[in-house]
């Protein structure tokens, strides 16, 4: 088990409080977060990803999914059941679950299909106007020359 003491960077740090935040819940959940369902992250295109979590034996009706403060949290119940089988090897697990995922900025939802057995959740990074690169215009004092340079910014 590894412990990190996160305190300095909250006492060297301004605004990045989320940042810590995350840090620390990752590093708690590595021990915490249990194997089931098993899922699958894929990225499907520059700013698409799609999640794709196993949950044989539960219907639309009984998975939920839903965002709620920067998370994915996908959750499912089922009745219980009480059809009179006896069963020699139960292999499925259709136990309760809930599962979550922490979003990043400007990440979103955009559906979630379950067909086979499979829940599929795609989402999309929409980087806003304000924060895409854009070209500035600099003004020649001699002349009336103007040049632009265009502003480079790294994408996280």
């Amino acid at each position: 088990m590894r412990n990190f003491d996160l305190a300095p960077l909250y006492r060297a740090t301004v605004g990045f409080d989320r940042i810590a935040d995350m840090m620390d819940r990752v590093l708690t959940q590595e021990v915490a977060q249990p194997g089931y369902p098993p899922y699958n992250i894929e990225k499907t295109d520059e700013s698409a990803y799609r999640i794709s979590l196993a949950v044989a034996g539960f219907t639309e009706d009984e998975l939920t999914v839903e965002v709620r403060e920067q998370a994915l949290i996908v959750s499912a119940s089922k009745a219980p059941e009480d059809d009179g089988k006896v069963y020699l090897h139960r292999g499925i697990a259709t136990r309760a679950f809930e599962r979550r995922f922490a979003l990043a900025d400007h990440v979103r939802v955009t559906g979630a299909l379950h067909e086979n057995g499979m829940l599929h959740i795609d989402l999309v990074r929409e980087i806003p106007e304000a924060l895409k690169p854009r070209r500035i215009a600099i003004e020649g004092t001699r002349g009336g020359n103007v040049k632009t340079v265009e502003a480079k910014t790294e994408d996280a």
